[in-house]
């Protein structure tokens, strides 16, 4: 399976550490089994803002690639609060974000005093001023964070409602625009696939982008995917995504001119005389939805916000939350606890009864 979005993240990563000491290159080789490349480079984007507020702030004269173990090591708790300070008031972080860049900064020392060590077996650090650092206390709750979703969702008919709306109405609002009209009608069994198999399946960006049509089980409904942690898994997916993916794949190769080397389930139509079909990117279908969301009349509707409409209207048929952990891919099951606040024997069965009547489930 070849995952083009993956491949850009690890070389924009390398990229970046090129520009961060040493020892952050040799953190981020030691999480790179266990974290995905999007997470290391938010990481790094994390540390590159820490040292050169260092920088700023004349903790530091010099490169930031050459900033020394030992000046870390020397870094105060109320450095560190000032740090965090900036975060918040200056680049106007949120209590969550600043949480998020204090814990990358955590984890990095952790490893600089705990993990790594010397040819003489002695740490890197021996002072970790971060482990003296608290968190922000967020006091909001899941009930609350399952409220603000709410709104940002599909729900009830919605969910049907706009998976019609992308297969057929969005032509039909657009019929007297040639241009957008004939786009639509290239892309409109793609698209409807796309949308289909989130609603269905609740894949993440990624997942989606990186299958191949090898990935595909057709007889079991299950989709091959690599899951955080490069971990590989088989997620079912319903009835209403395959029949959508199916009539995808029969006009897949007439209408992208496709070329047996593209393994790719997903592709987007060649560009220019010259161009070539290529593995459509996680920022066209980010746009895609982004469109069809603001004509359907909900704008704050996203890829992630389709993956919620799924597990929200799950864990509302199911309601089966180790099930659902599963089929999200989360790896702690107070992730998935958040689709509590909005019994069958295996998850195949699961994700079939969202394809059934109400009254043929009960």
């Amino acid at each position: 399976m070849i995952n083009q979005s993956k491949q850009q993240n690890f070389q924009k990563l390398q990229a970046l550490l090129n520009e961060l000491p040493w020892y952050v290159e040799e953190y981020i080789n030691h999480k790179l089994r266990k974290l995905s490349t999007a997470s290391l480079l938010n990481y790094c984007h994390d540390y590159k803002i820490f040292f050169n507020w260092m920088i700023h702030e004349q903790l530091w004269t010099g490169n930031m690639k050459d900033i020394p173990l030992e000046r870390l090591e020397k870094l105060t708790v109320l450095e560190v609060e000032g740090f965090l300070n900036f975060l918040h008031y200056q680049l106007q972080n949120k209590e969550l974000t600043v949480n998020r860049k204090l814990s990358a900064l955590k984890s990095l020392f952790n490893y600089l005093q705990n993990i790594a060590e010397t040819k003489d077996l002695k740490p890197y650090i021996q002072r970790n001023v971060m482990a003296k650092i608290e968190f922000n206390d967020i006091k909001e709750s899941m009930e609350t964070k399952a409220n603000k979703m709410e709104g940002k969702i599909l729900l009830g008919d919605e969910y049907e409602r706009f998976r019609l709306f992308v297969a057929q109405e969005y032509g039909e609002l657009h019929k007297n625009n040639k241009k957008v009209y004939n786009f639509y009608q290239l892309n409109k069994e793609r698209d409807t696939a796309i949308i289909s198999l989130i609603l269905g399946s609740g894949l993440r960006l990624s997942e989606l982008v990186g299958l191949d049509l090898e990935d595909i089980d057709f007889s079991k409904y299950t989709a091959r995917v690599i899951r955080k942690g490069n971990k590989e898994q088989y997620v079912f997916f319903s009835q209403t995504a395959m029949d959508d993916l199916k009539e995808y794949l029969a006009v897949r190769e007439s209408k992208y001119q496709i070329d047996k080397s593209i393994k790719a389930l997903f592709v987007a139509a060649p560009m220019g005389p010259k161009g070539k079909t290529r593995r459509l990117t996680a920022r066209s279908v980010e746009k895609l939805v982004e469109k069809y969301a603001k004509a359907f009349g909900k704008p704050s509707l996203s890829v992630h916000k389709l993956r919620h409409s799924f597990a929200t209207r799950y864990h509302a048929e199911i309601n089966d939350v180790p099930k659902l952990r599963r089929q999200l891919g989360h790896s702690s099951i107070q992730t998935t606890m958040i689709y509590t606040h909005i019994k069958n024997d295996d998850l195949k069965i699961a994700v079939d009864k969202m394809d059934m009547p109400k009254e043929f489930t009960e």
